[in-house]
Parts: structure tokens; sequence; C-alpha cells
């Protein structure tokens, strides 16, 4: 009675502890993911980054405008010879010039080579949302494998706590039965027994369950001292829906837009390279300010010009050596490994794509029979216990009915966040993960 009473004391003390915990929505769940994760706060910046690059500013179509301002000062010993065959001879002769100019640069034509740059920026930047679309989809099944196992635990707590009730239950009635002579001491320790086993089993897996929600605040970037409950009720989304979804997955799938993606950017590369081809036309405009003061050697005291000036100009490389020829050879080639690296890619997904279907209808079909097993497993332990009750059967073949019954209930937790995890990353590999609702 003495080890059964501090058993009992650690259990209820444990419920309490875990009766103080809010509930952890889903939805909340992933509120909170996409707001403090690291992996995608940095996804996040990389399309920031791909914005700016495409902007305007960054497309090579303005014109560029630069300032200049000089002064310079000379002090020379100077001898001059006139036409008249006079000289004059000035020690120290000092001489300043001070200029300030705006100056504008603008390329008109560069063989369109500018021009295909910033398609292949907007390209870029396109694949960078795809990049971080990746990123959050990646993250979210990596949060739900964890919160379906918090979930999971938290189910197979309340199971253990049931068994460890019953056998609870069973301990004193065979105390009962041996204090009135109905039984012998067997029954008593054999509950005893099972009753240490069910209570060191419950206070194991609760200690999994808070090393799991530990697990859990490191998804989301949570204090490990944060402490919650999960949602355990589980939905699976409409046959009829993921049959419509599996007809567009090559379209929606995610790895396969980056693949297209990498190809328009290669082939925005190659048109771009042959822009060294063409010729580069340019505009220059000056509006700019000169003084001059020059000692009495010269034909002027002084000059000062004020004025713009402006011009077009025309480079063409007829012959570089060859490397403008090597380049685009190259630039071909690497767009060709685009294009075989996407059909490489599209058989894969193919074949991840029919594999995760099957997946997921195979263990959808396992939990649904996990299902029917509890519903048989908790009838049998029901007939057990009534039977025990008279006396019909003995206590060993009653906990071998509780052991098939926890077996059962335990199973079909795994089959049921098996399947709805399986759900998940097919969803992931058709595209839709993030247009459905878990």
């Amino acid at each position: 009675m003495r080890i059964t009473s501090v058993i009992v004391t650690i259990i209820l003390a444990s419920q309490f502890v875990f009766a103080q915990q809010e509930i952890l929505s889903k939805q909340e769940a992933i509120n909170k993911v996409l707001e403090n994760n690291f992996g995608i706060k940095i996804a996040r910046n990389n399309v920031d980054i791909a914005d700016n690059n495409q902007a305007l500013l960054n497309s090579g179509f303005l014109p560029t405008l630069t300032g200049l301002a000089g002064a310079s000062y000379d002090k020379n010993n100077q001898e001059a010879t006139f036409q008249d065959g006079n000289t004059a001879v000035v020690d120290g002769a000092e001489t300043t010039r001070y200029n300030a100019s705006v100056n504008l640069n603008y390329t008109l034509f560069d063989g369109m080579g500018r021009w295909y740059d910033y398609k292949r920026l907007k390209e870029e930047y396109n694949l960078s949302e795809l990049q971080a679309r990746e990123t959050i989809e990646t993250t979210i099944v990596q949060l739900f494998t964890v919160y379906f196992e918090v979930a999971r635990i938290s189910e197979n707590i309340q199971v253990l706590q049931d068994t460890y009730s019953n056998t609870q239950e069973r301990l004193q009635r065979a105390e009962y039965a041996f204090e009135y002579g109905q039984s012998n001491k067997l029954d008593v320790l054999n509950a005893q027994v099972d009753l240490v086993n069910d209570s060191i089993n419950l206070m194991t897996e609760r200690q999994l369950l808070k090393n799991t929600v530990r697990d859990l605040n490191v998804v989301l970037n949570e204090d490990m001292q944060t402490a919650f409950e999960v949602d355990t009720t589980i939905a699976f989304i409409n046959p009829i829906d993921l049959d419509s979804f599996y007809e567009s997955s090559e379209e929606n799938n995610v790895s396969l837009l980056q693949a297209k993606s990498n190809i328009s950017i290669s082939e925005y590369n190659l048109k771009s390279s042959r822009s060294v081809f063409l010729p580069t036309i340019g505009l220059t405009g000056s509006y700019g300010w000169n003084e001059s003061n020059f000692p009495p050697t010269g034909f002027l005291a002084a000059s000062t010009s004020t004025g713009v000036s402006g011009g077009v100009n025309l480079t063409w490389n007829l012959f570089d050596g060859g490397g403008g020829i090597t380049q685009v050879k190259n630039t071909k080639i690497l767009r060709d490994n685009q294009e075989y690296l996407k059909n490489q890619l599209l058989q894969q997904v193919r074949r991840d794509i029919a594999n995760a279907k099957g997946n997921y209808e195979n263990r959808l079909e396992v939990f649904k029979l996990q299902e029917q097993n509890v519903v048989t497993a908790k009838d049998n332990f029901e007939r057990s216990n009534e039977r025990y009750k008279l006396g019909q059967i003995t206590s060993v073949e009653l906990r071998q009915a509780q052991i098939n019954l926890l077996n059962a209930e335990t199973s079909k937790n795994q089959a049921k966040y098996a399947a709805k995890l399986s759900e998940l990353q097919y969803l992931q590999l058709i595209g839709q993960l993030l247009n459905t609702n878990i």
C-alpha cells in the first residue's frame, strides 16, 4: 500500500502540472513559425535583395550624372623671348587654374544587353520567391512533424492514464478480495507489479512529451521553458479535391517551377551575351566653368570660360580575340544543361509524387483498420473485465486483454498522425500545401 500511495502522488502531481498549459492550435503554430523561424526570415531577406536588384535603379537604363571640380597652382622662374627680340625674366611666376563641371553620360544602345539583363533580374526575383516558398513549405512540414509527434505522445499519455486507472482499480479489488478471503495474495502482487509498470510507462511518456515540446519550441523559435498542449483533432482532405490537385501537380510543384525559372534565366543570359557582336552608342553632355590666371610672360593675363558641350559616340568591338564568341558558346551550353536538369528533375518529381500518393493512401487505410482494431480490443477488454469480476478468468488473462487494448490505441494514434503527415508531404509535392487548411 505504501508503494501504491507514492505512485498515486507522483501521477496526480504530474497531472496538475500538465493541466496548467494552454492549447497551441495548428494555425497559431503556423503563424508563429512564419513570424519567428530564422530560415524563413533569411529567405524573405533574399527576396528583398532580388526585389532591389530588379528595380529600375539597377537596370542600366538611367543616365549617370557626375560632378567634377579642380584647382592647380604653378610657381616657376620664367624667361620669355618675344617676336621683337625683347626678353622678359620673371622669378616666381605664378599660374592658377580652376575648373568645375557637371557631366552626363547615357547609353542609347548597347546591343540589347541591358534589356535582357533587366529581364533576367526580373526572373531572378521570381526565382527567389519560389525559393522562399520552398523554404516555407519545408519548414511547415518540419513543424508538423514535431507538432504531430507532440499530439501523438499526448494521446498516448491519455491511454496510459486510462490503463493506470484500470490497473489501480484492479489492485483495489484484489486487495478487498484478499482481505475477505476470496482470493490469494498472488492476485494482489500481480496487480502491484502491473501498477508499477504502468506508472513507469506513464512517467517515461510524460518526460518524452516534455522533450518533444522543447523540439517544437526550437522550430517555433520560442523560449525553451514555454509549455503548451497541441490540438489532437485531425481532418483529412476530401479525396475528390486531392484528385483534382494531382492533375495539375507538375504545373504547381515548386522544384519544377524553379527549374523552369532557371531555364528562362539561362535564355536571357544567352541573349545578353550576344550583344558583344553589336555596337554601343552613347550620349555625352557637360556644363563647365574654367578660370585661369597667367604670369606676365603669358599672352593673356587671365581667362574665364563657361558653357555646355555634347556629343554622340559609337563603339564597336570588331574583334576581341575570340573572348566574346567563347562566352556565347559556353552560355548556350549552360542553357542546355538547365534543360537536361529540368528533364531529370521531372522524372524524379513524378516518382516522388507517385510514391507519396501511394504512401498516403496506404497509411490512411492502415489508420482505418487500426480504428476498427481499437473497437475490437476495447470490447474484448470490457468483456474480460466482467469475466474477471465473476472469477471466470485470471488476472493474467485480464492483463493481456488490457495490454492488447493499450497496443491497439497507441498503434491507432501512430497510424493517424503518420497518415496526416503523409498527406502534408503529398500536398507539398503537388504544390498545394499552402493552399489548403491543415
